[in-house]
């Protein structure tokens, strides 16, 4: 296997289908991960849709809606969400192409977190390619603050890329938790990969009365009422809930479409903090420098 800033572009070795339940829409869905030319990027492709352009790469400046996940969209209407765990995946395993067919507009949910995305990608296999990878590197101090305070900002790093997360909920059973991770694929796997999704009791059932979360159950999400954690097995970490940000946040700034040598710091943000900060970042060319390795 390479790690994230391994020196050359990688595919798959070969196509391999994952097939579980869609999050919000709780029908079937399936997804299928092939291997694709060099600078080809991460692309995901809407299977289902014939009659207009179902092609939507995964890349900051296509993304319309951040509300409860990370969703890519293209002009002619044509959506995937649900990718931020997937696109973790691809981050920590280092996978620069791949074309991503997709039966739905929800990629599957699997075990709510990314421990079954890391199986299927080392089921597939990684190809390195001839291509030399290109690493976006941080320049100076980028930021981004919404109206409530709630800050994300990243720094120039000498190499790597590290996430420092806090949280904190009012219910007793999250609180305050912050962690620091250093992206490696063994860091991925034991401190990131296994933390699953988490919802409050009274969020879910506003959600469900929508007709969302239709597929969420205790397999794929961690259940919290007030101050009690419903799971029977409860958490796999008591830092399980500021973990799972850390996943969501190294996802959702892969849309950069490369790797980031930077240093990141963020207070109680979400999605939409995340790609805002990429935009921020691609607004000035004084910020980065983009590097082969």
């Amino acid at each position: 296997m390479y790690s994230s800033l391994s020196a050359y572009q990688t595919t798959f070795a070969k196509s391999i289908s994952m097939e579980g339940v869609a999050l919000h829409a709780g029908v079937p869905a399936t997804a299928v991960l092939n291997p694709a030319p060099i600078d080809t990027g991460i692309v995901f492709k809407r299977i289902d849709i014939q009659d207009k352009n179902n092609i939507v790469p995964a890349l900051y400046t296509n993304i319309v809606d951040t509300r409860l996940c990370s969703c890519f969209g293209n002009s002619e209407g044509a959506t995937v969400s649900l990718t931020e765990h997937l696109m973790a995946t691809l981050h920590a395993y280092g996978i620069t192409n791949a074309f991503i067919d997709v039966t739905g507009p929800e990629i599957p949910v699997l075990d709510g977190c990314a421990n079954k995305f890391a199986e299927y990608v080392e089921q597939a296999g990684i190809q390195e390619q001839s291509a030399k990878r290109r690493i976006l590197k941080i320049k100076q101090k980028v930021s981004f603050q919404d109206d409530k305070g709630n800050l994300i900002y990243i720094e120039p790093a000498e190499n790597g890329f590290t996430v420092d997360f806090e949280i904190d909920f009012p219910a007793k059973s999250i609180g305050h938790q912050q962690f620091t991770f250093k992206m490696s694929l063994e860091n991925f796997k034991n401190e990131i990969a296994y933390a699953r999704t988490f919802g409050q009791k009274q969020e879910i059932e506003m959600l469900r009365s929508m007709g969302l979360a239709r597929g969420g159950s205790l397999d794929n999400a961690v259940l919290v009422d007030n101050d009690t954690i419903v799971n029977p097995e409860g958490l796999r970490d008591p830092l399980e809930f500021v973990r799972h940000k850390i996943l969501d946040c190294t996802g959702d700034l892969y849309q950069a479409g490369m790797p980031i040598i930077g240093s990141v710091k963020a207070s109680k943000t979400g999605h939409y903090h995340n790609n805002m900060l990429l935009r921020e970042i691609f607004k000035n060319p004084d910020n980065y420098a983009i590097i082969n390795m």
